[in-house]
C-alpha cells in the first residue's frame, strides 16, 4: 500500500448494510485495493457462517501505526481531507502535539457532497501538490466514494487512506476509545454512550447487515438488485 499506493477503505457496519441500495458505495468498495475488516459485527457474523475464519483489523490501530511512518510524518508528504474547520483544528492541534506538522496548504475542507461526487477544486489541489499520502477523515459511506473519485481522477498513484473518524478518536474531536476497548471491538459502544441520540440509531440500523450476510454469504448483492445512489 505505502510503496505502490492505491485505495484503502475501512467499511463500517452502518454503511455496509446499504450495499443492496447504494450502488456508488458498492462500486467504491469493489474498486478499493485493500479493505480492512474493522467491523466487529461483520467479523462475528462471518465467522459464524464460514469455516475460513477472519480476524478483525482495527481501523483505529491502523491509524496509530500509519502515524508512526516517517514518510507520513514528513511535512508536505500527506494531504488531510477534513470534515469541518472545527474538526480540522482539533485534529491538527493533536498532530502537532505528536510532532507531525501539516502545512495549511495540505489541509482540505470537504464540502457536503450530494449525489455523485464531483470536486474539481480538490483534484486541482492534489494534482499540484502531488502528495504521497492522502488521509480522508470524512464520514463512512462518503469517504469510500471520495477515495475512489480521487483514485480515478489523479494521474499519480498516492496511497489514499479512507480512515474516517479514526483520527478524531485520537485527537479528542470524538470520544476517546481506549486501546482495550478497541481491542475487543467496543468502539461502537463508546460512541453510543458518548452521544446516544446520534449513534444509537445509527448502530441499531446496522443490525440489517446480519440478514444481508446470511442471505448472500460471501457474495456481493447481485448488480441488478442494486439501485443507483
Amino acid at each position: 500500500m505505502k510503496a505502490k499506493g492505491g485505495l484503502l477503505v475501512v467499511p463500517a457496519a452502518p454503511a455496509l448494510k446499504d450495499l443492496p441500495t447504494h450502488s456508488a458505495y458498492r462500486e467504491a468498495l469493489l474498486d478499493a485495493d485493500l479493505a480492512i475488516t474493522d467491523s466487529i459485527l461483520m467479523v462475528l457474523v462471518w465467522n459464524l457462517l464460514h469455516r475460513d475464519k477472519i480476524r478483525r483489523v482495527s481501523g483505529l490501530e491502523y491509524m496509530r501505526r500509519l502515524l508512526l511512518e516517517p514518510e507520513v510524518r514528513l511535512a508536505g508528504n500527506t494531504v488531510w481531507i477534513m470534515p469541518s474547520p472545527e474538526s480540522a483544528n482539533r485534529n491538527l492541534t493533536w498532530l502537532r502535539s505528536q510532532g507531525i506538522l501539516v502545512p495549511e496548504s495540505h489541509v482540505y475542507m470537504a464540502p457536503m457532497y450530494h449525489g455523485a461526487i464531483e470536486d474539481p477544486k480538490l483534484i486541482a489541489m492534489l494534482s499540484e501538490l502531488r502528495p504521497k499520502h492522502i488521509v480522508v477523515a470524512v464520514g463512512g459511506g462518503t469517504q469510500e466514494r471520495l477515495g475512489q473519485y480521487i483514485k480515478r481522477a489523479l494521474e499519480d498513484r498516492p496511497a489514499i487512506h479512507c480512515t474516517g473518524a479514526a483520527i478524531a478518536f485520537l485527537s479528542g474531536d470524538q470520544v476517546s476509545i481506549p486501546e482495550w476497548a478497541d481491542r475487543f471491538g467496543l468502539g461502537w459502544l463508546m460512541r453510543c454512550l458518548s452521544d446516544p441520540q446520534r449513534f444509537v440509531p445509527r448502530y441499531w440500523g446496522a443490525r440489517k447487515l446480519v440478514g444481508l450476510m446470511v442471505r448472500y454469504r460471501d457474495q456481493m448483492p447481485a448488480a441488478d438488485e442494486v439501485r443507483a445512489a
